[in-house]
Formats: structure tokens, sequence, C-alpha cells
């Protein structure tokens, strides 16, 4: 069964701002992207170190910075000396339990949140932590793994009629955010499509292996609304933001990933109530199932219970029984038992009980 938090235990103790990777290692080496941008130029390359983003630090263009991998602590350690980040943030950064949030470093704005996907094979939801720095003309995002859900946003860099090539780092942040928070979505249609299926075995065949794929399927529901349900608070943190470093221009945009996570909370809410719902269904079928189980014995012990009578009496092996010595006294108790048999059904029909 997948952990929904991680061992956090081997931080205790620790000075604040002691860097310790928390979490799974989810890369084999530390991967680092830079694409660097403006209305007019582009270029994207990966490089062996952190020293050659130092320049870009100061240019008028859009850096964004993508760090693949966390286990190795000591490049991120090099990355907040070049950047002059907070040890508290790299700290953040490297334990991969966090809820996600929005905090303000003057120099810099933090944004952690989860990006999710759904593993068709395995049938459940991944989780990845993201987390952005946005500083004046630079964007560093860092990820526990190489892939994300980030495609779109690379596609529309390096496209020259869009506009996230005109404005600035804060809107590139927009951009990564929304990509994410739209890929709920989907993840959301994959567990709708998984929620519509057991409904229909639960109604069909109730079984054990349902009732397993019920729970499982709520338990990441639960993981799912631990990830999702901040987000909103989140944009809503940026939105208030007085930082410098968010224009007022993105707001607009900022608002409508707050109406998607208003509509993804609404709709993760539905999907907790049809699963609860299927539970009730289940522990429905299983006592119909049982009460028909029961009903069909009860009827079969009532109709024995007055021929175990007749045979019992005749059984008693008492001398004087006049009906001994008949000659037609054995297919005369037939006829009788056969005549009660026949009655009680005709009886069981006309009060439905059958």
């Amino acid at each position: 069964m997948t952990r929904t938090t991680k061992k956090t235990s081997k931080k205790a103790g620790l000075a604040p701002g002691t860097l310790v990777h928390v979490g799974e290692r989810k890369a084999e080496s530390v991967h680092i992207t830079v694409t660097d941008y403006d209305e007019q130029n582009y270029q994207e390359k990966k490089v062996p170190s952190i020293e050659e983003c130092v320049p870009l630090k100061t240019t008028p263009t859009t850096t964004w910075i993508n760090i693949d991998g966390l286990h190795q602590t000591e490049v991120i350690e090099e990355i907040g000396k070049k950047f002059d980040l907070h040890p508290m943030m790299l700290e953040d950064v490297l334990n991969t339990n966090q809820r996600p949030k929005v905090e303000d470093y003057e120099s810099c704005l933090f944004v952690v949140l989860e990006m999710l996907s759904y593993d068709e094979k395995k049938g459940k939801i991944l989780s990845e932590q993201i987390s952005l720095i946005l500083g004046g003309h630079y964007l560093i995002t860092f990820q526990e793994s190489v892939g994300d859900v980030f495609g779109p946003v690379r596609d529309r860099i390096k496209n020259t009629k869009w506009r996230i090539r005109k404005l600035g780092a804060d809107y590139l942040l927009y951009a990564l955010v929304d990509c994410i928070v739209d890929n709920y979505f989907v993840v959301l249609e994959k567990v709708a499509d998984k929620i519509e299926l057991l409904q229909e075995q639960v109604a069909a065949d109730p079984s054990q292996e349902i009732l397993q794929q019920i729970h499982e399927l709520k338990r990441e529901m639960i993981f799912f609304r631990k990830s999702v349900w901040p987000v909103r608070e989140l944009v809503n943190s940026l939105l208030r933001s007085e930082s410098p470093l968010m224009q007022k221009t993105t707001e607009i945009y900022l608002r409508d990933i707050y109406d998607h996570a208003v509509q993804i909370i609404d709709t993760m809410e539905t999907y907790r109530e049809m699963i609860s719902g299927m539970l009730d269904v289940y522990l429905s079928s299983i006592s119909n199932k049982m009460n028909s189980v029961m009903k069909v014995l009860t009827i079969i012990a009532t109709i024995f219970i007055p021929l175990t009578f007749v045979a019992g009496v005749y059984g008693m092996n008492f001398k004087y029984m006049p009906e001994l010595e008949w000659r037609w006294a054995y297919p005369a108790i037939w006829v009788v038992m056969f005549a009660i048999f026949i009655g009680m059904m005709v009886y069981f029909k006309r009060k439905k009980w059958l």
C-alpha cells in the first residue's frame, strides 16, 4: 500500500535550515536545464553545473532554470549560495512532504505544490512535489524526477506568437502553476471513469475484490484532497501578494487558476460522496444477497418442519399403531406429505414470498 506521507524522522533534532532530503529518490542523477528567452530570442540547453546559470541572473531576458533530482543536497546547497536563497527555503525544497503554500522572502517568492498524474498500468494517482522560486528575471523549479506536465508551456515558449515570450518570469510562474492545476482535471477524468466502472460492478456482482478497490479509491481521493485543497489558498495568496515580483497584469490570469481550483475542489467533493455512496450500495447489496439466501433456507426449513413431524410420528416404533398393519399405509403417508408440500407452496406463492 502506498504511503500518503513521507518519513521525516531523519530530521529530528537537526537545526533549522539543515539540508536533508526527505522522500524517495526518483532520479539517478541531477539534471539542470536552462531556458532563456525574450520576445525575439530563445535558447534551451542542459548545463553540467549551476555555475553556468549565474550570469543569466542579471540579464533582462527571462530565465527558467529547471532542476530534476533532489537527492544530491550539495547541488541544492550550491544553488542556494549562487542565488542567495534562504536556507529555510532550501530545506522546504528538499522536504518533499510539504503542504502547498506560498512564502514571500522579499528578494524572491517561494511556491510549493503537488504535480499529479495518473498511471494507467498501475491504476493509481502518482504525485511529485514541485518547488518554484521566483526572482527578478528568473524562475527556478525543483522536481523530484525527470518528466513533467510542462510540455505545453515549453511549446509556447518556443513559438514567438505566444504572450509568454513578451511577459516576464511572473507570467512563467503563472503558466507552470496553471499547467499543473489543469492536469488535475485529467486525473479527475480518470478517477471518474474508475468510479463509473466500479458502480456498474457493485450493482452487478458485489465481491470482496470490489470492496478492496473501493477502499483503495477512497484512499486515493483522500490523498488527492490533501494535495489539491490548499491550492485555492495558494493562488489566493499570490493574488493578495504585495511583492514587486508579481505584476498587476498577471493577476487576471491568477484569478482564472483560482476559478479552476474551486471547480476541481467541487468536483472532488462530489466524487468523494459518490465513493461513499458506493460503499453503502455494496453493503446494501451484500445484505440483500444474504437476505435472499436466508429466505430460501427459511422456506426450505418451513416446508420440512411438518414433513419431519409426520415422519417422526410414524417412526416411533410403538407396537399398537393401527396404520402399521394397513396395507396402503406407506403410499398414503407419501400422498399426505406431498399434499402438505403442495399446500405450503401455494400458500407461499399467494403471500408473494416466492
